[in-house]
């Protein structure tokens, strides 16, 4: 495994989105099907995809791949190997590659995870969420807490140790005592990274909805603030150290396919609503399974494109780089130009000025600006307010 230091050094890395879900999580807003017609259709379509997008990233390493949706679990074995198998066609992959499969509990059987091993697939991200049964009912998950407790018991012996787990947190009916249950489930099973968020309202999700009809409460903020903190301190106390505003790791299992992100990596998006990046631009594919299909299919990527501005770039460096123990990466900040390490710098004095209680800026040992932990939750607003305007 890697170290804490050397994770947002990496090479360009794949994304792959697999658009299919058997149910809708009240909460989720992500490009999903319930409806698996088109299955075979797409798969086929992503794979011409990965050949039309093969020079996209100029023939560098690929590091990381990463089966995220959706549901990918939700495959059968040989579509995945299909599609892996068109990725190795045409890039070379590095020996140490990470390789992760979003998986749900209730698609965890010996079986299954016995073939993703076999296919290439090292890493496992487990969409646990909760171990109340009321509350991942309500939520409108597909499995329950005695299978997510099983699937993480199948894949460790199955071979697979490196396994992230979510939670979520801040949600109507989730007590702090069960938080913290669910938390020390999680240690007590030796899961080595964790992710958690916390539970969210989107425009147009069931969840939304329920609320704007009284049928379901808003999450509360000072709920979700609390309950962040507790995350905070348990994983710390047990060596599952923070290294970005929502993920938690044993050291060196740190997710390199999002360190990959937040370092300015390059990577390629497969699939309806995928994303790419390669440096100088960003784009989109379609977010409509039929409209994919049939633009691939007539030979067109249907995709949308901007160029990145300095403003843009420095912007998003700082959106990313507050989220993490790196911090803000000076160095890349000065690459951009110098104006930009100044009016950083002078940013950042000014909001230690005007602050209350204590500033919420350290200088870590990289030279690099960071959040102290106690703001970590307010990190997005707090990187809103020094974005360069220009």
């Amino acid at each position: 495994m890697r170290s804490n230091m050397s994770m947002f050094t990496f090479m360009a890395g794949i994304y792959i989105h697999i658009p299919f879900c058997r149910k809708a999580c009240h909460y989720c807003n992500f490009h999903f099907s319930t409806s698996f017609k088109t299955k075979e259709e797409l798969i086929g379509a992503m794979v011409v995809e990965i050949a039309m997008q093969a020079a996209y990233l100029d023939g560098q390493e690929i590091e990381t791949i990463y089966f995220g949706g959706g549901t990918p679990s939700a495959l059968p074995i040989e579509d995945i190997k299909q599609i892996l198998g068109a990725i190795k066609d045409l890039h070379q992959i590095a020996d140490d590659a990470e390789i992760t499969l979003e998986a749900n509990p209730d698609d965890i059987h010996a079986d299954s995870v016995t073939q993703w091993k076999e296919t290439g697939i090292n890493r496992l991200s487990i969409g646990i969420q909760a171990f109340q049964d009321d509350l991942l009912a309500a939520w409108n998950r597909s499995h329950n807490a005695g299978q997510a407790m099983k699937a993480i018991a199948l894949a460790q012996q199955a071979g697979i140790d490196n396994i992230t787990a979510d939670l979520i947190y801040g949600g109507p009916g989730l007590s702090d005592a069960d938080w913290v249950s669910n938390i020390q489930r999680l240690i007590d099973a030796d899961i080595p990274h964790i992710s958690s968020y916390a539970l969210t309202v989107e425009t147009g999700t069931a969840l939304h909805h329920q609320i704007e009809k009284g049928k379901s409460m808003m999450p509360d903020d000072d709920q979700a603030n609390r309950q962040y903190a507790i995350l905070q301190d348990m994983l710390t106390a047990n060596g599952i150290l923070q290294y970005e505003i929502s993920n938690f790791a044993i050291p060196g299992f740190e997710s390199r396919h999002n360190g990959s992100y937040w370092s300015g990596a390059h990577y390629l998006g497969i699939g309806p609503s995928a994303h790419s990046y390669n440096g100088d631009s960003r784009q989109w594919n379609v977010s409509n399974n039929v409209r994919y299909i049939q633009s691939i299919g007539s030979g067109v990527i249907p995709s949308e494109m901007e160029i990145l501005t300095e403003v843009q770039r420095f912007n998003e460096l700082v959106m990313t780089g507050l989220r993490t123990s790196k911090g803000i990466d000076m160095k890349r900040v000065a690459a951009i130009g110098e104006k930009y390490t100044h009016y950083l710098e002078a940013a950042i004095i000014h909001k230690q000025s005007t602050t209350r209680e204590q500033y919420p800026f350290i200088k870590n040992e990289m030279g690099n600006w960071m959040l102290k932990k106690e703001f970590l939750f307010f990190a997005d607003g707090i990187a809103g307010e020094m974005f360069f305007e220009g």
